[in-house]
Order: C-alpha cells, then sequence, then structure tokens
C-alpha cells in the first residue's frame, strides 16, 4: 500500500467522481477540500470514478494547495469513467448490481485507508451503485450530477445551467444562419429519457419548436407548423430536439458502438431528412454533443457545486450516511440515497414552462 504514514492516524475522507463529466466538478471537489480543511480531514481523491477503489495506489491526497484554482475549470481533475468493474447501464427503471467480490476488493482498500467516509459524485446510475456500497457497510454520501437535471430528489443539480447556457448560445447563432438561408435548422442537444435542456434552451433561445421524450411528436404536426409559418413569411424555423425524443407510435433513436452496447443518436438526421422530403424546404441539423459537457461552468453551477461539496462534507461530520445531497427552494438540504433514485424526474405534459411556451406560440409537434 503506498501511502504515507502520516494520514494513517488521522481522519481521511474519501472523494470520487463518477459517470459523465460536467461543468461544476471541481468546483465541488475544491468545495470538499477546503471544507474538510477547516475540520481537519484529509482529503483522499480516488482516480477514474468507482474504479480508483480497485487499485491500491490510484488516488491523490488534495489540498488546499493542489486545487487552487480549479473551481472555474471544466471536467474533473480525478477524472472519470461510465466504463470498468462498475459498470451497471440498464435500461430505464431496471436495477442492476456491481457483483459482489468487486464490492469486497474496493470495501478492503477502503477500510486499509482508514477511510471515515467517501463522497460520491454522480448521476442516477453512481447513485445506484453508492447505495449498494452503503448496504454493503461503507459510510457513503451522495452528491447529484447531471447535466439532463433528472434527478427527482433535488430541484437542480450543477452542470443543468451550463448545458442549458451551451445549448442557449447555439440557438443564438443558428438564429442568423438559418434567416440568411432560409432554412429550418435543427439543434439536436442532450436527453435521454427528460427534456429539461430542450425546454429550458428553447425558450432561452427562441426555438419555433421544442421536441422532448415526454412528448412523442408527429411528424405531419411538424411539417404543418413549418409550412404555416413560411406562408406567413418567416424566413426561418428553429428546432431544438432533445436526444431521447420520439415520435408517436415511435422508438428512441440509436446505434450500436464498437463497444456493443447501444447509444442515443439520430433523432435530428432524420427530422432533417423528414422535414426536407416533407416540406422541400432546405434543412440542416447541429448535433451538440459533448460541448454541453465541456467548458467552464456559470456562475449558478461554480456556486451550486460550492454548496454541494460544503453540505457533503457536513454530512460526514455528522455522520449522516446513507444520504444525498439535494437542493430545495434555495437551500441545500439531504435525502436518503434511496429516495433519490426512486424515479426519474421528467417533465410533465403540463409543466408551467411547457405552457408558457406554447402561449408564445412554441410548437412541441403534438
Amino acid at each position: 500500500m503506498k501511502f504515507c504514514n502520516q494520514y494513517m492516524s488521522q481522519k481521511n475522507l474519501g472523494v470520487l467522481t463518477s459517470g459523465g463529466d460536467c461543468p461544476g466538478l471541481n468546483a465541488v471537489l475544491r468545495a470538499i477540500v477546503c471544507s474538510s480543511d477547516q475540520r481537519g480531514f484529509k482529503i483522499i481523491g480516488f482516480h477514474d470514478g468507482f474504479e480508483g477503489l480497485l487499485a491500491p495506489d490510484a488516488f491523490t491526497v488534495l489540498t488546499t494547495t493542489n486545487t487552487s484554482g480549479i473551481m472555474q475549470v471544466g471536467g474533473t481533475i480525478l477524472g472519470t469513467t461510465n466504463r470498468g468493474h462498475f459498470t451497471i447501464k440498464a435500461e430505464a427503471g431496471k436495477k442492476v448490481l456491481v457483483p459482489e467480490h468487486v464490492v469486497k476488493k474496493a470495501s478492503q482498500i477502503c477500510h486499509d485507508l482508514r477511510l471515515d467516509g467517501l463522497i460520491v459524485i454522480g448521476g442516477d446510475g453512481s447513485m445506484t451503485i453508492a447505495l449498494q456500497l452503503y448496504q454493503a457497510g461503507f459510510p457513503v454520501i451522495g452528491v447529484p450530477k447531471t447535466i439532463d437535471n433528472d434527478l427527482e430528489a433535488t430541484s437542480m443539480t450543477f452542470g443543468f445551467d451550463s448545458a442549458v447556457a451551451c445549448a442557449t448560445d447555439a440557438l443564438d447563432r443558428l438564429h442568423t444562419t438559418a434567416a440568411s438561408h432560409k432554412r429550418v435548422m435543427i439543434l439536436q442537444v442532450m436527453g435521454r429519457h427528460a427534456g429539461w435542456i430542450a425546454l429550458w434552451s428553447g425558450l432561452a433561445g427562441g426555438a419555433d419548436m421544442i421536441l422532448i421524450p415526454e412528448i412523442p411528436f408527429h411528424l405531419e404536426k411538424i411539417t404543418e407548423e413549418i409550412k404555416r409559418r413560411s406562408a406567413q413569411g418567416n424566413r426561418s424555423t428553429i428546432i431544438v430536439v432533445a436526444e431521447g425524443a420520439r415520435a408517436q407510435q415511435g422508438k428512441q433513436f440509436s446505434k450500436g458502438t464498437m463497444h456493443g452496447e447501444s447509444r442515443l443518436g439520430g433523432i435530428g438526421e432524420m427530422l432533417c431528412h423528414e422535414i426536407e422530403r416533407r416540406t422541400g424546404q432546405e434543412t440542416r441539423v447541429c448535433i451538440l454533443g459533448h460541448l454541453q459537457r465541456g467548458g467552464a461552468p456559470t456562475t449558478l453551477d461554480r456556486i451550486l457545486g460550492t454548496r454541494f461539496g460544503v453540505k457533503a462534507v457536513e454530512l460526514v461530520d455528522q455522520k449522516k450516511f446513507g444520504t444525498m445531497v439535494s437542493y430545495h427552494d434555495g437551500s441545500v438540504l439531504d435525502v436518503p440515497i434511496a429516495h433519490a433514485i426512486h424515479r426519474m424526474k421528467t417533465i410533465p405534459p403540463d409543466h408551467q414552462m411547457i405552457e408558457d411556451a406554447r402561449a408564445i406560440g412554441i410548437s412541441f409537434g403534438a
């Protein structure tokens, strides 16, 4: 075990970032380190998500010195992964457990490091793993992270605001080129099962149409709306579509990868082809992809990430293990991890933001 003896007699706290990266992760890490420094905690940062728990030297001791200046940096200084021994990908609503021998090996390394707590920063899949580890005896605290904003137990997660800002900026840019060429422009954004990024950016970016997983669309309604707008003299139509959107009676579009798994993709290209074929109007698609995950976090995500980090350390100090940091009505609270993964937060069809969008003429293709 390559670990300095000086840390073996001190109170140690582990932290890892798991799943997809997003802006704000480093803000959380910095806050955990700074807050822990005030309490006398030593922070052990595990590399590459949960995989770092399986190697005896896959960690870095984080200090206020080596985390200085990271808050405004995107990504995560610890690295992350959604592959490996802890991969539990499954269809929405289904649970897959990490093999028991993997949990035991990770537990032994944490025991050897004498961890007094482990903070897991991640989304729904990561929280599912965190719950399993807690049930196996790990002193775990969860911090919610997802740009999709689809965790039910918190009203907002860091990374979401940055993703929306990125999509809104893209829509701002697409307006001018769409009008110049009299085109239909389609912006495909992330959102597997929840359309929060599409809805928020569509409202902020002046989209004419928003297509989300929660409201299956009709191609006929989409083409009718485009023709109507053209007849009224509109030079262009801007559509923002979540990657998980689908037609009525249709399935989500996906394609295989070199790793043999299915990945969402193709809805933008399908819409582009069908709109052009049905309307005769020149149509282009822009797939925003991982640009939504990169770059510096917004002010809101820096603040939210900082508050989440502080709360996580507080929960460790209070020994409230098995809980996850949660944000509601301006306050940072905590909820049981089991409640956090109980169900996904999707957009109700009668949500006030949808009604507001319809009130200003935005179509949902339904």
